[in-house]
């Protein structure tokens, strides 16, 4: 399997199911109706964390980021809809749930700029 499979589905499903694990267990607790505003915010550092300890030691154009960015997103999207929408027949499509799709594009393209940032740096400095 090619890196790039690995980078953006195997990462990228792992990444979703992490999320949809945490949802389903909050969706049994009294913050239920708020778990978007609960899941968001704690697995932002974590996302970045996994993302960045997974791309540090490559060297990648800022392209391959945004399309990781771009089928991590479209796994989120796919992957909600199937498996809470119509599995459970859910309204789910609020304001929380668009930050989540912008951050998870968002979260590997800045975890990009950052280690081609840091890398320029070690360059100059070396």
């Amino acid at each position: 399997m090619g890196q790039w499979v690995r980078d953006m589905v195997g990462l990228g499903v792992f990444l979703w199911l992490l999320g949809y694990i945490a949802s389903i267990l909050l969706f049994f607790s009294p913050y239920a109706p708020i778990m978007g505003w609960v899941i968001t915010p704690a697995f932002i550092p974590v996302t970045i964390a996994i993302t960045w300890w997974w791309f540090r030691r490559r060297r990648l154009p800022l392209s391959y980021y945004i399309r990781v960015g771009l089928v991590w997103t479209v796994i989120a999207v796919v992957f909600d809809y199937l498996f809470i929408v119509v599995l459970f027949h859910a309204t789910y499509y609020a304001i929380d749930v668009f930050l989540y799709y912008g951050l998870t594009f968002l979260i590997p393209v800045g975890v990009g700029l950052f280690i081609d940032q840091s890398e320029g740096k070690k360059d100059t400095e070396g």
